[in-house]
């Protein structure tokens, strides 16, 4: 299990329970019923990078399509409902294993669920698609090809599966 000393800080949670991809699909493996996986990326995200069909799909947050110049990015913002999603498929005691990008929006989730008393809240520190490749000689520089659920090579699909997706409502 990895350690909060190593992790930035924007993946730290306050419960301080954290799984790489491979430890959390060892986890469920041995207790599929008593252990959830939980996808916070964006319905987009699910669709075209892929997910692992196992997991609950609850976005935290809806990608905005204003540019901000200062961030020089399109920022998310969270979404109201996130917490009362969860609880429609999760009770407080169960153990919940939450997965993003890379494991900012992860940790988020977790300290949310944690807020709202969920007890066992694991943040996946490599998410989906892991850490960005650091090295600037490597013509991969940049690109998230580091760890991660897809790097390790845990299986995953680009098939949405409607039964484990928990959208906001559409306004």
């Amino acid at each position: 299990m990895t350690t909060p000393g190593k992790l930035l800080k924007e993946k730290q949670t306050v419960l301080g329970l954290y799984v790489t991809a491979k430890e959390a699909y060892e986890m469920w493996k041995a207790a599929p019923e008593k252990v959830k996986i939980l996808d916070v990326r964006t319905p987009e995200e699910y669709l075209f990078v892929g997910h692992p069909a196992m997991a609950w799909k609850i976005p935290i947050a809806s990608q905005s399509y204003e540019w901000d110049a200062a961030k020089g990015k399109f920022p998310m913002a969270l979404l109201p409902d996130f917490v009362s999603r969860v609880s429609e498929v999760a009770k407080p005691k169960d153990t919940l294993l939450v997965m993003c990008r890379s494991g900012g929006r992860s940790a988020i989730a977790a300290n949310l669920l944690a807020k709202a008393g969920f007890t066992n809240v694991y943040n996946i520190t490599d998410g989906m698609e892991g850490d960005a490749v650091k090295n600037p000689d490597s013509v991969f520089v940049g690109q998230r090809l580091v760890n991660g659920w897809k790097n390790s090579g845990l299986p995953w699909t680009c098939e949405l599966t409607p039964d484990r997706m928990l959208l906001p409502k559409a306004p």
